[in-house]
């Protein structure tokens, strides 16, 4: 549980409840269905509209990373690619093939196999770094959406609070109708600006963030895999990747 991310939230919106409070206003003013309605069903809808189907269904997925952040394993990893030198320094690279099956990433279990092949290293750093590449745009794509949506949701808040005015215009003969005209036009504008700023533009920059992260691991595990191909010392190939974990 990443309680940064919670802390966050709770600080942002204890922060707008209780100036609302201080200010001598009521949670009931804050509450409207029809301004909630028309600001997130539009910056959703927007969203879906611009988004291919794999991004969005991508995006959806790695949401749970703002609470539950990807496990870095920065420090397992490294182990893990010294003791993989050790065997093919010992039994040679053809030692590495018993121990493929029993990696649970596909990333390192793909690039473990092409060792045990016999890969040439350029040809390893070439189907690594292909394969590296897509899946950091994947996840840099699937962050856009939430920064999309950041930017969709005020203009649409002020969708809401134009369609409120409309409503207040056309009741102008009806006192009793203002109110609850006036009511959606603000409190759509609130909706709209705090959903990008309190929680859909953070939430694209976290993402970002743990993409990257993600991206590091595995530029280390090619790294790493190209200095087992050369033969290099398991104690070297340590040093050498230190200064990924360290960049982290």
């Amino acid at each position: 549980m990443d309680f940064l991310s919670v802390l966050g939230v709770v600080i942002a919106f204890a922060a707008i409840l209780g100036g609302n409070f201080l200010e001598g206003g009521q949670l009931e003013t804050l509450l409207n269905g029809p301004a909630a309605l028309i600001v997130i069903g539009g910056t959703i809808g927007a969203a879906v509209l611009q988004t291919p189907r794999d991004v969005f269904v991508r995006a959806l997925g790695i949401s749970s990373w703002v609470f539950r952040p990807p496990a870095s394993n920065f420090d397992q990893q490294l182990k893990s690619i010294v003791h993989w030198a050790s065997i093919a320094r010992r039994d040679g690279l053809l030692g590495l093939e018993k121990i493929v099956s029993k990696e649970p990433g596909n990333f390192a279990r793909k690039g473990l196999q092409l060792l045990a092949d016999g890969a040439e290293p350029s040809r390893i750093r070439m189907v690594m770094e292909v394969d590296q590449y897509n899946r950091e745009r994947e996840d840099l794509e699937a962050a856009a959406v939430y920064e999309a949506m950041g930017g969709y949701a005020p203009t649409i808040g002020i969708i809401g609070a134009v369609l409120g005015l409309i409503h207040v215009m056309g009741n102008l003969a009806d006192p009793s109708m203002l109110g609850t005209g006036i009511a959606i036009a603000f409190v759509a504008t609130i909706y709209g600006v705090g959903l990008a700023n309190l929680l859909l533009l953070p939430v694209a920059s976290k993402l970002r963030a743990y993409a990257r992260q993600q991206a590091r691991v595995r530029e280390m595990l090619v790294e790493g895999l190209l200095s087992i191909a050369e033969g290099e010392n398991p104690r070297a190939i340590s040093e050498k990747l230190k200064g990924f974990y360290r960049a982290a």
